[in-house]
């Protein structure tokens, strides 16, 4: 998906600002110096609007997904209802409202690209592969392999690139597949010999770069990144961009050192979803400058998203020991902790970096109101959900948190003060009117509750818990 770059939150800490080199200090200009700064400014200038841009479309994105999340959850409820009814089994039967196999195929996608956002590419796997196991073809394909790449999956990346062939995918695409595929592997001669061989198209300039890029050829590179910008590939135009950005960062600073260059474009290459090349170039700068802390950061980000939590602990520890007071470090290590199940740790330096600033504030409260749940902390869980309720584009996921939490917790009044606003909010929502029906039961309301209850059923009628509850009272 926004293939990924990611790392929508990587985008927001590090990714948008200058890297300066390690060391460097301003002073004042020199005649030559300004003379540089104002052509420096015609390159800034178009380099942070198309940050700006990415950053927006990518907001963009998030918002959109997120606001479909209920809907589509929904929509799996009433396909499941629907697939498990009589006759659409081995009989005959056929069901009155017969379910779709292209909703099914739509909803595993989003699904999907909503965990792949998240981070999550364990379960964005999982739903990959059901939308190709219920006839997505081509475009389910491709957001699978971008998930087994993303977990260095390779024999299975290996399957689904044949699978992408016996359908006919276009060639360019499965060139640049199996480019990426040999580079990740340091099969770098079967990469020269793929693109050698291959016809002229912005995944082949694209491919070479990325050779050109690992192999410290940078005029070879940045000739390959103009030609995928001139190219016809709108995806790889954003990619191309994003890593002549780093070769532009690099010139506003004509003395740093060459690992400077070398951390900047590894940022970029996490930047478009290639970690695994990535994290050799930041192996030699971490071993020629053992306190560069960009270069830490990176390299953690890239083990973490690549499945590596303990490597990642490690790097970042190294990164917080240089820079203990920065937010971002302090959330990733939270991240970090949290999937290595240290729950306390990872909601004490996400409680750090909430503190410190670090933003979109609503990512680190989702993110420690799970680790606070886990840690068995109910009130700081609580806290973070009431606050999350409040943003604008707050799911019926975290209004039903608040509420349990809220019971949880004894603050049974304000569950039933949050339950209301859920259906307002959502007034066609079951969910909302079980929560309703749950937190008027739980205040002693039981007309209310049954009330509630039953009109939860009839929009939803496979709402489980509003059955049982509406049969106690």
């Amino acid at each position: 998906m926004r293939r990924f770059f990611l790392t929508l939150l990587f985008t927001f800490f590090t990714l948008s600002r200058p890297l300066y080199p390690i060391g460097f200090s301003p002073s004042p200009p020199s005649p030559a110096i300004l003379s540089l700064m104002k052509l420096s400014a015609r390159i800034i200038v178009p380099i942070t609007a198309a940050f700006l841009l990415a950053a927006g479309v990518l907001g963009f994105a998030w918002w959109q997904l997120s606001l479909t999340q209920e809907s589509l959850q929904q929509r799996v409820r009433t396909l499941t209802e629907q697939l498990d009814r009589p006759g659409n089994g081995s009989g005959t039967t056929v069901a009155d409202d017969p379910v779709d196999s292209g909703d099914i195929v739509l909803v595993h996608l989003r699904q999907g690209d909503l965990l792949a956002l998240q981070g999550d590419w364990i379960t964005a796997e999982r739903e990959y592969q059901a939308s190709v196991d219920s006839g997505g073809g081509i475009p389910a394909l491709r957001k699978l392999i971008q998930a087994q790449m993303q977990r260095r999956e390779i024999d299975k990346v290996k399957l689904t690139l044949q699978e992408l062939r016996r359908l006919g995918a276009r060639s360019e695409d499965l060139l640049l597949l199996e480019t990426i595929v040999a580079l990740r592997t340091g099969e770098v001669v079967r990469a020269q010999k793929l693109l050698a061989d291959a016809a002229d198209s912005p995944q082949r300039h694209y491919g070479a770069a990325l050779l050109a890029i690992i192999e410290e050829k940078h005029d070879d590179a940045k000739k390959e990144l103009l030609a995928t910008q001139n190219g016809w590939d709108p995806t790889l135009r954003a990619y191309a961009r994003t890593l002549q950005a780093a070769y532009d960062e690099f010139a506003l600073f004509p003395e740093s050192r060459p690992i400077h260059l070398t951390t900047l474009l590894a940022r970029a290459l996490a930047q478009v979803q290639e970690c695994e090349l990535a994290l050799p170039l930041l192996g030699r700068v971490v071993a020629e400058q053992d306190d560069y802390r960009d270069a830490w950061t990176v390299q953690g980000y890239c083990e973490l998203t690549t499945e590596r939590a303990p490597e990642a602990l490690l790097s970042f520890e190294k990164a917080y020991a240089i820079d203990p007071e920065k937010p971002e470090i302090q959330y990733f290590l939270g991240r970090t902790y949290a999937v290595l199940g240290q729950w306390k740790n990872a909601a004490t330096f996400l409680q750090y970096a909430l503190v410190n600033g670090f933003e979109p504030k609503k990512e680190v409260r989702r993110r420690l109101a799970d680790a606070a749940e886990k840690a068995g902390d109910p009130l700081l869980a609580l806290e973070q959900y009431i606050n999350l309720i409040t943003e604008p584009d707050a799911d019926i996921g975290i209004f039903e948190k608040t509420v349990t939490f809220a019971i949880q917790t004894n603050k049974k009044e304000d569950a039933y003060q949050f339950a209301q606003s859920a259906v307002k909010k959502w007034p066609d929502s079951g969910k909302a009117h079980e929560l309703l029906g749950i937190s008027a039961a739980e205040t002693d309301r039981k007309d209310e509750a049954k009330a509630a209850l039953e009109k939860a059923l009839r929009l939803d009628p496979s709402l489980t818990v509003a059955r049982e509850r509406l049969k106690s009272l």
